[in-house]
């Protein structure tokens, strides 16, 4: 069955509206949001996006990591569904849109739907992922990567954050474990709707992304041992200085980065002194490394050249060293057919659009672990995500909402 024709749109209105209002949940300092996942403004803006889902006639299921699943049924009984969505939680100074756009933009494809009085074959499913980030409990895609077999719950419920609370604990603490079996649903299609977090569609000019690839990603925590001392009174070449030992690891992994362009990135993010205060040197350091490439030969390679050079500096100032892995999937080719039904939905729409490969890690790099999948991007004004100054226009999101209600509409099949 074709897809709806062109004349058939998204309300932008409506979409722009709630993405304002659940701005207002958990607000930042600066304009943007701090809605962590499992914070109280998290469980604040779950209640909102199930009470939409709620009067858009969908009945919701939440399993036992926390993600939410509102379906709008089909026609089908046996028919599997068509998932669409993104994460609600937040970075501590984040942006709007990031990850909100595609869960918000998900209901307003079943509000579309609804609207027009469509039925599909298939059921709509859109998903509310918890823990995307990884911000508060590391690793980012937590829900997602146990949902695809990726990490077990006894894993997933232990991770703790900078407080020592667990994942598991906060799930009870705010009232959003479900009771459904993580994994168990089984899915037709994914798709999932995004800021770029990067400059290129703006740059280009081009209204749409129609993103093929995802690159791969290490993260790599390093713990490094130094002994506390007197920053005035300890002779230079009497330290033990895990202070010194990182910074000389920060600007290797820059070389090694660089050295493996084009395509690869490499950057530290994340660094916690002990005990952090002015006239101590640290006796502890732990920072995490975060590398980036589409390319699994480079990966690989960065990974073992980091991981070696960083011994090699601690062994050289007498700095202990250990690393752990707290993050990492493989570079990810989404499904061919759902790419192309992206990039024909676009045309259709005489939108502009260019194939297009994410730098950041979605949900949908796990969802594609077991299921058909892919994702759709819009611009954000100047690359800029991961801040509270993060910004994209309704114009943007509403054309990025449209490629999403023609291809999902057409994947679930529509039932005249």
């Amino acid at each position: 069955m074709a897809a709806p024709g062109e004349n058939m749109r998204v309300d932008a209105d409506r979409l722009w509206d709630s993405l304002m209002q659940m701005a207002q949940i958990g607000p930042g300092i600066a304009g943007g949001n701090n809605r962590q996942t499992l914070t109280d403004a998290d469980a604040e803006g779950r209640s909102l996006f199930a009470t939409w889902c709620r009067d858009a006639g969908m009945t919701m299921g939440v399993d036992a990591m926390g993600t939410m699943f509102a379906t709008r049924p089909g026609t089908d009984p046996d028919a599997l569904p068509v998932y669409v969505g993104s994460h609600l939680d937040t970075q501590p100074t984040g942006g709007k849109y990031d990850g909100v756009l595609g869960v918000l933009a998900g209901l307003e494809v079943v509000r579309t739907m609804n609207d027009l009085g469509l039925k599909t074959r298939h059921p709509v499913v859109v998903t509310n992922w918890a823990n995307e980030e990884g911000a508060r409990f590391a690793p980012a895609m937590l829900a997602s990567g146990v949902f695809a077999g990726v990490h077990t719950l006894d894993y997933a419920y232990s991770r703790r954050d900078p407080e020592d609370k667990t994942y598991g604990d906060e799930l009870k603490r705010i009232g959003w474990l479900g009771e459904e079996e993580v994994g168990a649903r089984k899915m037709h299609a994914y798709f999932e709707y995004h800021i770029e977090q990067g400059p290129i569609l703006e740059a280009e000019n081009k209204a749409i992304g129609v993103v093929t690839h995802c690159q791969g990603l290490w993260w790599l925590e390093f713990t490094l041992t130094g002994r506390e001392a007197h920053t005035g009174s300890t002779p230079m070449a009497l330290r033990v200085n895990a202070g010194l030992a990182m910074s000389r690891i920060v600007e290797m992994v820059q070389t090694v980065a660089m050295g493996e362009q084009p395509g690869a990135v490499g950057g530290v993010g994340q660094v916690f002194f002990s005990p952090n205060s002015r006239n101590v040197l640290p006796g502890k350091v732990v920072f995490t490394v975060d590398i980036r490439t589409p390319d699994q030969a480079k990966l690989d390679r960065m990974r073992a050249t980091i991981e070696a050079e960083a011994a090699r500096i601690c062994d050289d100032l007498g700095v202990g060293y250990a690393v752990e892995a707290v993050g990492h999937f493989d570079p990810i080719t989404f499904d061919p057919t759902l790419v192309a039904r992206v990039r024909t939905a676009a045309e259709k729409l005489g939108l502009s659009h260019m194939d297009i490969i994410s730098g950041a890690g979605h949900d949908a790099c796990w969802a594609a672990k077991v299921a058909p999948a892919t994702m759709i991007m819009c611009p954000c004004v100047g690359g800029l995500s991961h801040n509270e100054a993060e910004e994209i226009s309704k114009d943007w999101a509403s054309a990025g909402c449209d490629v999403l209600f023609h291809a999902v509409v057409e994947t679930a099949g529509i039932v005249e």
